[in-house]
């Protein structure tokens, strides 16, 4: 019997997250660790990452394994986040509208700017000498 799966991919920053939801009963494994272990204890970033699955009421409803590449830490904390959304919107259409009107759905388009000829960073001039 084939297993029933769902995919989600979410992206924030420089980092991308590959989430693949299956019916279950709860447990979250980020980069084959718990998802607890692999933030570190930041309560927030666990926080940020389930928030979609606090929302809909399917915190226990389904195991969720997912990939995540990239960035730093808090932005894949966003990119699971955008992933996991994604990824409920396709197990369940009608929660769509919820995770819409929560912004769940909106990929953050913040980027880092590029660094400028003449600059040492992107906005950062060198410093200024009279002599």
């Amino acid at each position: 019997m084939a297993v029933v799966h769902f995919y989600g991919t979410g992206r924030r920053k420089e980092s991308v997250a590959r989430v693949f939801l299956t019916p279950g009963e709860g447990r979250i494994v980020v980069n084959n660790k718990p998802i607890e272990e692999y933030f570190g204890g930041r309560k927030t970033l666990t926080i940020l990452a389930k928030q979609p699955l606090e929302l809909t009421n399917t915190l226990g409803q389904f195991d969720i394994k997912a990939t995540v590449s990239g960035g730093g830490i808090s932005g894949q904390a966003g990119a699971l986040r955008l992933g996991i959304a994604r990824a409920l919107v396709q197990a369940d259409p009608n929660l769509r509208p919820v995770l819409r009107k929560a912004g769940m759905l909106t990929r953050d388009p913040r980027m880092k700017e590029r660094r400028k000829y003449g600059l040492k960073k992107a906005r950062r001039a060198p410093q200024y000498s009279k002599r």
